[in-house]
């Protein structure tokens, strides 16, 4: 199953007039916000500012209260099959908690993001050992994650997110955990896949990644409400 080209005219990430509340309290606030293909945007701001909601919500994990979003040209929110095939697929995310499976071996949990697609299980191994040994974590393969350190995790976490070459990445907090070195091997890996016409939103704090992205944006200035 391949993802459909994009017409270059078509942002890859569209959100417009987007709310989300929890109670009473406001996560966004009437946000707009456009990424074209192939860019890479660094999403910053305090915490609790609603940076992991819009991405939650860019993933189809939760619905907006208000506003309308697409990726890739899918308006998210209708068909419930449509939206499985796009998270497979199209999108890629990372959870800033990781979100592996405990029981599952770092290959397992890499190998799980890849059920339901074109590939069989020796090449779901064969992908699964290509990412954990560019992410330095061959030793590791057989490992679950209750053994493996914060980082590892997270680097675990990354090999999953990419295993079906997503067309958008989302990542939260990629970076926040990895020292220099595994800092470095994670920023190549997403220079590889904008190089192949990938698109990047990341949530950061991390200033090293920042000076990666194409762009950089504050949550603050995405609120068309705001005073």
């Amino acid at each position: 199953m391949s993802r459909r080209p994009l017409d270059s005219s078509v942002p890859a990430i569209a959100v417009h007039d987007v709310s989300k509340r929890y109670g009473r309290t406001i996560a966004l606030d009437h946000v707009d916000l456009e990424v074209a293909a192939g860019e890479f945007v660094v999403l910053t701001g305090p915490s609790g500012a609603g940076k992991s909601t819009l991405l939650n919500l860019l993933a189809a994990l939760e619905k907006p209260d208000t506003g309308t979003i697409f990726v890739r040209g899918h308006r998210l929110g209708r068909r419930s099959r449509h939206l499985n095939r796009l998270r497979r697929v199209e999108v890629g995310l990372v959870f800033q908690l990781h979100n592996l499976i405990p029981r599952l071996t770092a290959r397992e949990n890499v190998e799980a993001a890849m059920f339901e697609t074109h590939r069989g299980r020796r090449q779901r191994t064969a992908r699964a050992d290509e990412l954990l040994e560019r992410l330095d974590l061959a030793e590791r393969a057989t490992d679950r994650p209750p053994t493996m350190s914060g980082g590892e995790r997270q680097r675990a976490a990354i090999a999953r997110a990419v295993a079906n070459q997503p067309a958008v990445l989302l990542a939260d907090e990629p970076s926040g955990s990895l020292d220099d070195h595994s800092a470095q091997l994670v920023f190549d890996l997403f220079d590889e896949m904008r190089d192949g016409g990938a698109t990047i939103l990341a949530v950061s704090h991390d200033s090293r990644l920042e000076q990666r992205g194409s762009r950089v944006i504050s949550i603050a200035d995405l609120s068309t409400s705001a005073a």
